[in-house]
Order: structure tokens, then C-alpha cells, then sequence
């Protein structure tokens, strides 16, 4: 019901003249006497040079904005047909073609080899050469155009209540020449931009020199339509879209996943090429069907057209489209000049969802021309620069800049989104929204929430009641503080948070900040993991967790990065923790044990965070990791300082971390995590390596999910946790499966750990807690995308599986389990 929601109301979260008006034909080409679909039949309108050829189920589309009144379809052995065509509107054109009435003796013709794959053997044979990824230097003016749509708009869309006030809308109302869906059109933008290329060190940069943008901008919307930008490049074995690897129809072992034809041979742009048409030879493989045109001195690839194949096990992705088109630029070579992507993201076929459309430009392309050394900012390795004057074109200016005319109706998205923010529920919905993706409801210079953390509830404190929020970006893009208070009906305790960070600079990203807070913590838990104050924690509890701990903190951080991928964080914290019942704390001196009401600590931490070429969606103070295709090192060296705010303790800790996910294709996607510490001086538990576990039937990535919290402790260890996402390959093969579209991982997880004698000694371990003294390890198998949503995993504890001796309220120790975990994913 949300999703729904959302695609109703998704535009409100968007932000004299000449035009070219858009012909768009699709349909279908079968044989008039059998009725069987009739591949490669070539369709031309009439005085012109644009055509295509029907695909294997003799489907074809095609569009025009030359003006031509006729349609010609043409196949050997078959008679020629011309359809009238209107123009400037879309129409579907179905054709029946008769064979000829001559009819002429059969001829057989064998090659020893099929010619198509003579043509690719010389391309491979080539495409070091060819392709552009092998340019030391290079340069373009680029022109980016980005449409987003709202599809199946049917009469029931437009009579929902949410739009009584927006009717005038669907009188922008258009339909796809290539899926014949209708679609509203409800944000566009333009740019226009001078790139340049470096390959070693890697480095770009982009001048922006023109933007035109309709609609409202919003990270969260550009987070998730992010993958219009991948870069795709046919020359490599496997394309990465979406997280996953699909098989290039030109990669160097491409006869294995497809079948090729030799369909024609033409000019283009007056230079003779070859055309081969390729399908799949399974379904359900991450293939593509389509064609392409190879050059026949170079052989380089001239242009290409890939379209999802129709069973590819993707989700909520039902149709993506690729052209890309290359233009010669002399010795030899061939660099892009045009690429469009066209994507379909829906739920189903029949619901309403989102149209993605990239067209992207390339003109005035310079070769090997090499920069000045401090041409390129050495801290980033890509750098976006947008001038003054970006926003100060007129219309008649933009007509002059864009590489191509906008139709009509694209024109007049910029019209229809000022016309939607003047109605006054507008505003209301975008309110709606960014409070349902955001957390956080914006009033004024406030933000409040998360709405998440309102209510809870937990063993020690009951009933848990929290207000907080943070400043908004109309109080301050530079300063922002937070703060939080909240009351347990059960220990009638108040608790309170606050703090602040300032952004010196957002990229390369330098900012400082304080955090002081009084409030309960779980001690043990993962990064991952749901806080204890947040609701669905707090339903998914799989015990009654009396090791809550309450804790007095207050910190102060510097965090600098020194170039894109390579920060420090300086951080100094000092804590307290408080003892309870259940997690006592019992020191040992002079042959007695005594008990302790607390216990202060003081730490200066320093970390060092290496991420190459990654990719962050930047907000004013906040940033979401895109992500990046080599491993993530975290290095921190922690030291304990005795004597500062009553710390009683003077230890050091080294931790180091690697964690890496990449694909395997054709197999799928493995993810590792590679975690490491040791501590020298004496420290008791508390300030130890408390071991993550996890106590939710949640499925955490980051924690050891049989194990409990407060279970094992150590000052020296190492974890490894890989897990394999097979993405339905072997699922892909067994019918049932298939059709469920169910793919199946594996994981693994183990944990090797030490506590000196010394530390073993300063306090007593509370009930359940003890050292690893051989290895711990799980394992789970599990099936993803189970309604495209949810992942559940069977789990097997393998080692620790009895009960300590003399431990009375230890919490069951678990030997199987089933984790759930939702996981949203293409």
C-alpha cells in the first residue's frame, strides 16, 4: 500500500519557441498465411534514413522526428508494404506479410563457420584496440538529458482522490512507442557540461556550464534513480546494472549465452558495416537481446541495441533498453557519440510505476590532449565544478546549447511542474513523503523524529516514550545540532541526548562535532543492528533482554578527509557505565571482591578509513555511500587514558578491518568482512572486545546471529564473515523455482579470540559471559527475493552448543534458528 502510495504522489517530490514533433510506431510483423512471427524484417519510414528490424518475436518499435507520412516494410521473400503513418502522434501498426507468388528452387548454403561469428572472432581479436577504456586523455562538451515518468496512467489512476485537485495534469498525458504503456511526464533536466578524462592517477572532472531542472530536487529520489548514470560499456565480458552482472552480447565467451545472426550489411555515416542480431540461448540468464553493427576495417563496434532479455531475474526493472552509437574521430578510432538508456520500473506489468529515460551526448571530442599537473584536484578523483551563469539561459540560449530539440511535451514538463506547485496541497504532500522516507517531519528550522523511535519498549524500562530532532537546513547548511529526551514507565527514569556537528567543508568533507548523552545501551551490539529504542526492535525480540546498561558519555571529533576515498576521524570520548542486577560489576582487590557503581573510562581514538573510488550521495551534513568496487579498510588505534575524568585504566587497542563485496560472474556476488583487534595494557570486560551478537530474529550482517550478547569477550581476536549471493543460479534451473524468480545464498561466520590472565582478573565476568577457547562458527542457508522483498535464513550454531557449568540465568543458548531480513534489491 506504500509503494502504491508512493507512485501516486512521486512527482510532488520533483522538481515563442521551436520543437520537434516526435512520430513514435510500434507493432508487430507476422507472416499472412502461417501467422508465426517474422524476425529481421527491416522497416524504414519512407524518405528517410531511420529504420530498425523486428526482433525474434517480430516486434519492432521506432520513432522519428523528420517529418514522413509512410511506413515501408521490406523482407526477401516476401511482397513489400507501405503503411500510412500519422504524424506527430503515436500508433501501434501491425503488418502481415505474403510471400512472394515465384517461388524458385531451394538452395543450401553451409559455411564452415557462422559468419556472425567469424565478424566477432575479428572484433575480439580488435577491442583492445577499440576500446575507448584504454585512452590515456580525453575530452568532450556533454550533453545530459534525464525524463522521469509515471507509467500505466489509466482511468482509475487519474480518478483517485489524491489528484481532484491536479486533473489538469493528464492533459500532458503521453504514450511509450516501446512498451505502449501510458505515462505521465513529471521531471526533466538538462545540462551541459565540458568532461574531462585522465586514466592514471584516474581522475575527472566536469565543468558544468548550463542546468535545467523541473521540479524539486530531493537526495532520496536521486539515490534511488542513481543507476541511470552507470556507465556501461559494451567492450567488457559482464555489465554491471544494478549490483549485477549481466553477459555482454560481445563478451570474448558470448556463443555460450547467445545465438548470433548475420542479418545485413549497410552504411553508416559513410563507412560499410555488418549487422548481427543475437538472442539468448537459455531464458532466465542475465542476457540481453538485440543487434549491432561492426566496421569492416577497423572492426570496431559501431553502434548497439541491447534490451533486457524478458526473463532476466531482475526485480521491479520490467523492461530496460540500451543504445549506444560510436562516432569516428580519426586513426583509427571510434569514440561514443550518443548513449540512451530507457528504463521501466514497476511492481508488475499492471500497476503504476516509474519511466527512466538518459540521453547522453558527446560533441567537439579531443584525444590524447594532457592537462597541466594541477589541472585535475589532486584530493578527488572526481571533481564536479558548476559555474555562476549555470542557471542563466534563456530559452532561446538553451535551444542553441542542447544537442538535440526537445519535443514538444518535453517542453512542456517545465510548464506543468510550476503549474503543481501553486496548488496549495502541494505542499502538504511533499511534507507527507519526506516524512515517510526522511524519518524526520520539517517544521521550519526543525526537524522532528525519527518517527521510528517515538514509542518502544524493552525489560528494563517498559514502556519507553522519546521526543527529538535535529536542526533543519533553513536554520544553518553549516551547523546542525540534535537532542532527544525520553522516560521508561518501568525504572521512572528520565533520559537525554544532544549534540552537534559543523561542516567546514563538504567535499573533500571536513567537519567537527560534540555528542553528550544519558540514556540506556545495549554493550555488544553491531553497527547493523536496530537501537534498542527503535519500535521494530523492540517487536523482534527473540528474548527478554535484561543486559541493557545505562551510560553517561560525552565525546568530541575532527574529521578530515584528505582526498575522495582517505579520511581520519580524531576522536576523544569519556564514558561511564553504570552496574545493574544483571550486569553487575565486581572487581577483585586484595584477595575480596568489591562491588562497583560504575565505571569511568577515557579514550582518544584515531581512524583511518581508505575506500577507493567511492561514490557518496551528498546532503549539507549528511552522506550516503553509493558504494565502490574495491575493498573498505578501516584502520583505528585506540589509547585508554588512566587518570583523565577518573578513568582507572591505561590500555591500548589496534583494530583493523577490511570488508569487500564483488561479483563472481556468472555465479553471483560474494561479500567478506575480515575484522581484527588486540588490546595491550589491562582493561576489564566492559572496555573489552564484547563480541557482536544478536538477540532479534532479525538477520544482521554485521553481528554473529546465534550468539547471545554478553556471551564472549577477548583483547585478541580475528573474524571472518563471507557470505555468497548466487542470484538464482542454480534456482534458475528447476521450473518451479524459476517462476518464483527465488535466488539462493550461503554464509558463513567464524570467530577466534583470546583474554589475557590479566584482564581475566581486574573483574568478575557476570553470568553466561566467557572467553573463546576454540573457535566460534555458524552457518545458514537461505533463500532472497522471496516476494521480491524478504530473506529468510536457516541457521546452525556449530561449536559452543552446551550451557557453562553453574551458570543459573544464563539465556538459552541457541543450536538453530530461522532470521528474517527485508531486503530491498534490484
Amino acid at each position: 500500500m506504500v509503494m502504491r502510495l508512493s507512485l501516486y504522489v512521486i512527482f510532488f517530490i520533483f522538481p515563442c519557441l521551436t520543437y520537434a514533433q516526435l512520430t513514435k510506431v510500434r507493432g508487430k510483423v507476422i507472416d499472412a498465411s502461417t501467422k508465426e512471427p517474422l524476425p529481421f524484417v527491416n522497416i524504414a519510414f519512407q524518405g528517410t534514413t531511420i529504420g530498425v528490424i523486428s526482433d525474434f518475436e517480430g516486434n519492432y518499435h521506432i520513432e522519428t522526428r523528420t517529418a514522413s507520412d509512410s511506413l515501408i516494410f521490406s523482407y526477401v521473400g516476401y511482397e513489400r508494404e507501405v503503411r500510412l503513418v500519422k504524424k506527430a502522434q503515436f500508433q501501434e501498426i501491425d503488418v502481415e506479410l505474403s510471400a512472394t507468388a515465384i517461388s524458385l528452387q531451394e538452395v543450401v548454403v553451409k559455411p564452415s563457420k557462422n559468419p556472425a561469428l567469424i565478424l566477432l572472432d575479428s572484433l575480439h581479436a580488435h577491442r583492445n584496440k577499440n576500446n575507448t577504456d584504454r585512452l590515456e586523455f580525453w575530452e568532450s562538451e556533454v550533453y545530459n538529458k534525464m525524463e522521469f515518468d509515471i507509467s500505466n496512467v489509466d482511468e482509475n489512476f487519474k480518478k483517485n482522490r489524491l489528484f481532484k485537485q491536479f486533473q489538469f495534469i493528464f492533459d500532458y498525458v503521453d504514450t511509450s512507442f516501446v512498451s505502449g504503456k501510458s505515462y505521465l511526464p513529471i521531471f526533466i533536466t538538462e545540462t551541459v557540461s565540458d568532461l574531462y578524462y585522465q586514466k592514471n592517477p584516474k581522475k575527472e572532472k566536469e565543468v558544468i556550464r548550463a542546468t535545467n531542472v523541473s521540479g524539486v530536487k530531493n537526495d532520496q529520489l536521486s539515490q534511488f534513480t542513481g543507476q541511470m548514470y552507470l556507465k556501461v560499456n559494451p567492450y567488457d565480458n559482464f555489465l554491471q546494472l544494478f549490483g549485477k552482472g549481466f553477459v555482454s552480447p560481445l563478451a570474448s565467451f558470448g556463443s555460450i549465452y547467445y545465438k548470433y545472426y548475420l542479418i545485413d550489411s549497410a552504411y553508416i555515416n559513410n563507412r560499410w558495416c555488418y549487422q548481427i542480431s543475437y538472442l539468448p540461448r537459455r531464458s532466465q540468464e542475465p542476457t540481453f537481446t538485440g543487434n549491432f553493427w561492426i566496421h569492416d576495417t577497423t572492426f570496431a563496434l559501431s553502434k548497439i541495441n541491447a534490451r533486457l532479455a524478458q526473463d532476466a531475474n531482475l526485480n521491479f526493472v520490467n523492461d530496460l533498453i540500451y543504445d549506444l552509437e560510436y562516432q569516428y574521430v580519426g586513426d583509427s578510432l571510434w569514440f561514443t557519440k550518443t548513449e540512451d538508456i530507457f528504463i521501466d520500473f514497476n511492481i508488475s506489468d499492471n500497476t503504476s510505476g516509474i519511466f527512466g529515460n538518459k540521453t547522453t551526448s558527446y560533441k567537439n571530442v579531443v584525444i590524447g590532449k594532457k592537462r597541466d599537473d594541477n589541472f585535475f584536484n589532486p584530493q578527488l578523483a572526481q571533481e564536479f565544478i558548476t559555474l555562476d551563469s549555470v542557471n542563466n539561459f534563456s530559452d532561446e540560449e538553451w535551444g542553441k546549447l542542447r544537442h538535440m530539440e526537445l519535443t514538444k511535451k518535453e517542453l512542456q514538463i517545465y510548464d506543468m511542474v510550476d503549474s503543481i506547485k501553486q496548488v496549495p496541497i502541494f505542499q502538504t504532500w511533499v511534507d507527507v513523503i519526506n516524512t515517510l522516507v526522511n524519518g524526520h517531519y520539517i517544521y521550519k528550522f526543525f526537524e522532528i523524529g525519527p518517527y521510528y523511535k517515538l514509542y518502544s519498549f524493552n525489560a528494563i524500562e517498559g514502556n519507553r516514550f522519546r521526543f527529538g530532532g535535529r536542526t533543519s537546513n533553513d536554520f544553518s547548511t553549516k551547523l546542525m545540532l540534535t537532542g532527544h529526551v525520553a522516560y521508561g514507565e518501568g525504572d521512572k527514569r528520565w533520559k537525554f541526548a544532544t549534540g552537534g556537528l559543523y561542516m567546514f567543508n563538504k567535499n573533500p568533507r571536513k567537519s567537527a562535532g560534540w555528542n553528550v548523552k544519558h540514556d540506556i545501551e545495549q554493550l555488544g551490539i553491531s553497527q547493523n543492528a536496530f537501537t534498542q529504542d527503535n519500535i521494530l526492535a523492540s517487536f523482534l525480540r527473540r528474548t527478554y533482554n535484561r543486559k541493557l546498561t545505562m551510560v553517561d558519555e560525552a565525546e568530541i571529533f575532527f574529521e578530515y578527509e584528505w582526498f575522495q576515498g582517505l579520511s581520519n576521524t580524531l576522536k576523544v570520548n569519556t564514558r561511564q557505565i553504570w552496574s545493574t542486577e544483571y550486569v553487575p560489576f565486581v572487581v577483585f582487590a586484595n584477595g575480596e571482591q568489591t562491588s562497583l557503581e560504575k565505571l569511568p573510562s577515557t579514550e582518544i581514538t584515531l581512524n583511518t578509513r581508505y575506500a577507493y573510488n567511492e561514490k557518496f550521495l551528498l546532503g549539507e551534513f549528511l552522506r550516503i555511500s553509493l558504494g565502490t568496487n574495491y575493498p573498505i579498510l578501516n584502520f583505528d588505534l585506540t589509547a585508554g587514558l588512566k587518570g583523565v575524568f577518573n578513568s582507572e585504566y591505561e590500555y591500548y587497542r589496534i583494530h583493523a578491518s577490511v570488508e569487500h563485496g564483488f561479483s563472481i560472474n556468472p555465479i553471483g556476488r560474494l561479500k567478506y568482512i575480515l575484522d581484527m583487534g588486540m588490546y595491550f595494557g589491562n582493561a576489564p570486560y566492559p572496555l573489552l572486545q564484547l563480541h557482536e551478537g544478536n538477540e532479534t530474529y532479525a538477520y544482521d550482517n554485521y553481528a554473529f546471529n546465534m550468539m547471545n550478547y554478553y556471551e564472549f569477550v577477548s583483547d585478541k581476536y580475528v573474524s571472518l564473515l563471507a557470505e555468497h549471493h548466487f542470484d538464482g543460479f542454480f534456482f534458475n534451473r528447476i521450473p518451479l523455482f524459476r517462476k518464483l524468480k527465488w535466488r539462493e545464498v550461503v554464509a558463513a561466520k567464524g570467530l577466534i579470540g583470546r583474554v589475557s590472565d590479566n584482564n581475566v582478573s581486574l573483574m568478575k565476568f557476570p553470568e553466561g559471559l566467557r572467553e573463546l577457547t576454540v573457535p566460534y562458527v555458524e552457518a545458514s542457508m537461505g533463500i532472497e527475493n522471496i516476494l521480491k522483498l524478504f530473506r529468510i535464513d536457516a541457521m546452525w550454531r556449530l561449536t559452543y552448543l552446551d550451557y557453562q557449568e553453574n551458570v543459573t540465568n544464563q539465556t538459552e543458548i541457541p543450536k538453530f534458528g530461522i532470521r528474517v531480513q527485508l531486503k530491498f534489491e534490484f
